[in-house]
């Protein structure tokens, strides 16, 4: 055999860098035409909506030969002219995952194929791009994915003669699909335990047995429709469904390090927005008007306190170490929680499932760069640090946002600002209008009732001043009276003496502060009036000289104190090196102010900016139009998951391309065009849930019913779920039964050490990553820093915790005493109806009365039992008569079976 020519050698050692630079070497039918005819029509259908120059998901873009050959994140797409070597070919074969395209058919054989011959032809490309184009534009994005197009309301199915019977179109679509897959839908659930439930789903309390009674004996047709108006009417319902939105917005109050008071997550006062979140469901505040008021109520109504509140949404994210930390947590969560949409891992590069890029997260950020937290005074509270609104600013209206390379806050590109912008494939453009904000906004506290709190504040501070002073002599001469010594000798004592004494020289010292602090005060408000006006006035240097003078002498004062103070310090402190040194800091800080006194006069309070950005405003009104094809789908999952047990679209969290199809995507479309066609008016969505013939089923079922081995989950809803009462339903309920629930509505957080004291609604307690009601958390309590949907569990300390709870001891025994004069039998039901809501079976009457019996002989000698003791005694002592404390027992006992924390 000859060997080949030189040149062919020269030509199959460089044929891997020949190959990526141009395929006229290779000797193949494969050319441009073959690539039009043959490939480029696969990769429109199939690659381009997620491979494109706007949305190029793992960094990949096809729409030309250089950005196709040079690859995404995982390095070049092909190897021309090695189809075995190059990833866009083993992807498309599925040798490697993801296989391609992604989550749908694997292409045919024939056609991986021709893909392949193609590479191996050397990757020739139509240079034309693959996005076609119309004057000039690129047209619209198009992804084909169900949660990425806007919800068209479908026609309702047709059933025929079963019409009559399912009239909600709830269950149209429901029996629908059941019909299809032969599932046989349930009966209605009794009335008793339907009431139970809806009244738990509503307001998270039981009926009351008077309740229940009224009900049965109403037989009017819309009898169960009255019930659910009224609860949907009642302050409880506000308590129970802003709990479960507050779980979906992480509400958290503050926390970080409570010995010294220091703030490291979320702030003081945020209860505001939680008593907001309550009072606007209560009102049935339509839903894209909360969005709007929760991410840029400042920007919508700057002066209303309500609005204000409403920001505590964004003041949730607040940080104190690390600001990057909390934009990314307030851009991150206001996609997952609105929009069913998880943006985190495109903060470090391309989203590996949903067409959002790398750059695409950083422009999604910038609606919330400029933003800030702030505290401003409310009425009658000079003080901030007591209470105040807590809410969200545009502090920085210039601030630029950077892609910080993989991630990494420490690389910001710098070279490269973004603009804001929502991801391309949204084809939404947002209007961004800057907001001119008023003078009493940029400096709030120059309003008329912050400077009377102020000067009242400081006019108290006087008065307790004086009454201080006036104690102080009284010891001082009290001291220095002489008292016999045990040799007789009448004297004072010296050390008590010199100690009144000095308490009476700083108290006087103290008083000359506040008193020269009052006219300093007045005359710092009289200058800011003058310099925070449009129009300045002549005289306001005036009043800046003299607001100085009487600051500087004020300041003084308070310094010779301090330094009166840190000297008896020092005095008492020798001897200590640790206490020493405090004392010393203490001096040298009171000297400073002595000896370099400040050349201006303080403001009363800050400056803020004159303009807001309205970045977040015009993110609100995109995120909360029916131009977003997420936000009411989401919604709606939201609130059919704690209706129904179990979402429509398995991941609440996640509409995107990795997560999990609806089960009724017909139904999930109908009602999310019902819930933005009324006006987002989620009570009427409450109202046809609640209503339907599928909720008002029973959960109740024979084993040997056939859907069981069809539906085994009951995804298709042919019974009602059953489900465990969430924490804060267990111990409300518990509380409303006995009649000690207190209903009392708002305010700050309650210790959550007290929750078996003070018999609030459990909303209204701490609630924080750290501290929380012990109770509580042992039933699934919320996850204050991620919880879209709750987690259900059963396990033994749950048991436990009703078991040995003093509360749940004091209220049977509250239960019991009101019921001490029914006999036996009357109060074995009336205790069932109470606690489970239902009447006793003939064997549990049989088995109660036997407990009563046999209680009453262990009580009949109360020496002999051992006294209960737990970290939470009682509030209420056990009866000291056998046959009630027996009773008590029998309570005690309900309160743990496992009827009390179910909804059937």
């Amino acid at each position: 055999m000859k060997p080949p020519p030189s040149r062919f050698w020269l030509f199959l050692l460089l044929a891997p860098i020949s190959t990526l630079l141009t395929a006229d070497l290779h000797a193949s039918s494969v050319d441009s035409v073959f690539y039009r005819e043959k490939i480029k029509p696969v990769f429109t259908k199939n690659c381009l909506g997620c491979h494109n120059a706007s949305v190029s998901q793992g960094g990949l873009d096809i729409t030309n030969r250089e950005s196709l050959l040079k690859g995404g994140e995982s390095g070049p797409a092909i190897q021309a002219g090695n189809s075995e070597a190059s990833t866009l070919y083993k992807l498309i074969n599925h040798s490697e995952q993801p296989g391609m395209p992604f989550k749908g058919k694997k292409l045919s054989d024939e056609t991986i194929a021709l893909i392949a011959e193609w590479i191996n032809g050397g990757a020739p490309y139509d240079e034309s791009s693959l996005v076609s184009k119309a004057k000039g534009e690129e047209k619209p994005i198009e992804v084909s994915h169900w949660a990425f197009k806007v919800p068209v309301r479908p026609d309702l199915p047709v059933l025929g003669d079963k019409k009559r019977k399912f009239k909600n179109p709830i269950d149209l679509f429901l029996e629908a699909r059941r019909t299809e897959l032969k599932l046989q839908a349930s009966a209605e659930a009794d009335k008793k335990v339907l009431l139970r439930r809806v009244y738990l789903d509503l307001i998270g309390l039981a009926p009351t047995p008077e309740e229940t009674e009224t009900f049965l004996k109403d037989k009017s047709p819309d009898a169960y429709e009255k019930v659910v108006d009224q609860l949907l009417a009642k302050e409880d319902h506000g308590i129970r469904w802003g709990r479960h939105w507050l779980d979906i917005w992480r509400y958290s109050d503050w926390y970080g390090y409570r010995k010294t008071n220091q703030v490291r997550y979320s702030q003081p006062h945020i209860w505001r927005w939680r008593d907001w979140t309550v009072k606007a469901v209560n009102q049935n505040k339509p839903y894209n008007q909360m969005i709007i008021d929760m991410l840029a109520g400042d920007e919508v109504a700057p002066d209303d306190p309500e609005h204000l509140a409403a920001t505590g949404y964004l003041v949730r994210s607040w940080y104190l170490f690390n600001r990057n930390v909390w934009l990314q947590d307030a851009a991150e969560y206001t996609a997952t929680a609105f929009m069913g949409l998880t943006m985190k891992c495109a903060r470090c590069h391309t989203h590996k499932y949903d067409p959002i890029q790398h750059t695409e997260y950083y422009r999604f950020r910038a609606f919330f760069e400029p933003y800030d937290v702030r505290t401003d005074r409310v009425e009658g509270q000079a003080d901030v640090l007591k209470d105040g609104i807590v809410r969200a600013y545009d502090g920085d209206v210039t601030a630029q946002t950077y892609r910080f390379i993989r991630g990494n806050e420490a690389t910001p590109e710098k070279d490269k600002p973004l603009t804001p912008a929502v991801p391309a494939f949204f084809n939404s453009k947002i209007d961004i209008k800057p907001i001119s904000l008023p003078m009493d906004l940029r400096y709030p506290d120059g309003r008329e009732f912050v400077q009377r709190d102020v000067v009242a504040q400081a006019e108290a501070e006087i008065q307790t001043a004086k009454e201080k002073l006036e104690n102080a002599n009284a010891e001082y001469k009290k001291a220095s009276a002489p008292v016999q010594l045990s040799s007789g000798e009448w004297k004072a004592d010296e050390n008590a003496v010199k100690k009144a004494r000095n308490d009476v020289t700083s108290a006087e010292k103290h008083l000359a502060y506040v008193e020269a602090n009052l006219p300093a005060i007045q005359a710092r408000i009289a200058a800011d009036r003058a310099a925070f006006q449009e129009i300045v006035p002549a005289n306001a240097e005036e009043l800046s000289d003299e607001s100085r003078k009487l600051e500087r002498k004020a300041n003084f004062l308070k310094a010779d104190e301090q330094l009166f103070l840190a000297n008896l310090e020092m005095d008492e402190a020798r001897g200590n090196d640790k206490k020493v040194g405090a004392a010393k800091v203490k001096l040298e800080a009171a000297a400073k102010v002595l000896n370099e006194p400040a050349e201006g006069y303080t403001s009363i309070g800050k400056l803020y900016p004159s303009t807001s950005s309205g970045r977040r405003l015009a993110l609100a009104k995109w995120i909360a139009s029916q131009d977003n094809p997420l936000t009411a789908r989401v919604a709606v999952n939201h609130i059919w998951l704690r209706h129904f047990g179990r979402p429509l679209v398995p991941t609440v969290f996640n509409f995107g391309m990795s997560g999990k199809s609806p089960s009724h995507p017909e139904l999930l479309d109908w009602l999310a065009m019902e819930f933005m066609e009324s006006g987002w008016d989620m009570k009427h969505l409450h109202r046809l849930m609640v209503t339907s013939a599928a909720y008002r089923m029973t959960s109740s079922i024979e084993n040997d019913n056939p859907n069981i081995k069809s539906d085994p989950d009951n995804i298709y809803l042919w019974r009602m779920n059953t489900r465990r009462k969430e924490a804060e339903v267990v111990r409300d309920s518990l509380l409303n039964i006995a009649g000690r629930l207190d209903r009392a509505m708002g305010g700050p957080e309650i210790d959550e050490t007290k929750s078996e004291s003070v018999l609030r609604r459990s909303i209204y307690f701490r609630h924080t990553p750290d501290l929380q009601v012990e109770m509580l958390q042992v039933f699934d309590l919320a996850n204050p820093n991620e919880c879209f949907e709750r987690t259900e569990s059963v396990m033994p300390q749950q048991a436990l915790a009703m078991s040995n709870s003093g509360l749940s001891y004091s209220m049977s025994r509250v239960i019991a005493g009101e019921m001490k004069d029914l006999q036996d039998d009357a109060f074995i039901n009336q205790s069932f109806e109470k606690m489970l809501g239902r009447t006793a079976s003939a064997l549990e009457l049989k088995e109660s009365h036997q407990f009563l019996h046999q209680q009453m002989s262990l009580y009949q000698d109360l020496t002999k039992l051992t006294p209960f003791t737990s970290k939470e005694m009682p509030s209420v002592k056990a009866s000291t008569d056998p046959k009630q404390r027996a009773r008590e027992s029998l309570v005690h006992v309900l309160i743990n079976h496992n009827d009390f924390v179910t909804v059937r």
